[in-house]
């Protein structure tokens, strides 16, 4: 049976994180960074870009602070989304903005997570470019799945520290939205 989720977190170091933020001319004092593909030659097909396993990273970085985790940039198979008949999204590179919200509500379970604070931009399964309010939100997947329609989630025994983390770096710097900088590994 293969994994879902690396064996190790993502070790990219501080410095090249906060290059990539300063290249994209972010400037928050709480910032996230997502880097599509970051296991992508230790996970699944190095060829491609896998969808359904965490072979992605996010790190939040402030003046004070440095995590990184284990997630998924991607939804978790391909095709269409039921609900809505459309295809499923993929965020496209860029930034973002987020906020804290609750993530779960239409399924009865809401709990806090990161919501957007602007529209994104997706290209959705079948090649349809679509810019909106998306509830592509950033929030916890499961052991079993990265539980994505095109959501950014974590792995879910790294999600209670995530959150905490971004919730207090929010609170001490007195920032109401935090960018997701989202990249290509």
């Amino acid at each position: 049976m293969s994994t879902i989720v690396p064996t190790s977190r993502p070790q990219q170091s501080e410095s090249d994180t906060r290059a990539l933020i300063g290249a994209a001319g972010v400037n928050f004092q709480v910032v996230l960074v997502g880097v599509r593909g970051y296991f992508k030659k230790t996970m699944g097909d190095p060829n491609k870009n896998d969808r359904g396993i965490y072979d992605d990273a996010i790190f939040l970085v402030s003046p004070r602070l440095y995590l990184a985790f284990n997630a998924n940039t991607d939804p978790s198979r391909y095709g269409v989304n039921q609900k809505i008949g459309k295809g499923l999204t993929v965020l496209q590179a860029g930034v973002w903005m987020y906020k804290l919200g609750l993530h779960g509500i239409t399924h009865g379970h809401p709990y806090e997570a990161l919501v957007q604070a602007a529209p994104v931009t997706v290209i959705r399964d079948g090649g349809v470019r679509e810019i909106d309010f998306l509830a592509l939100n950033i929030h916890r997947g499961s052991l079993t799945s990265t539980g994505s329609e095109g959501c950014q989630t974590t792995y879910p025994t790294q999600w209670e520290e995530f959150i905490a983390a971004v919730k207090s770096e929010l609170a001490y710097y007195r920032q109401e939205k935090i960018p997701y900088l989202l990249t290509e590994a």
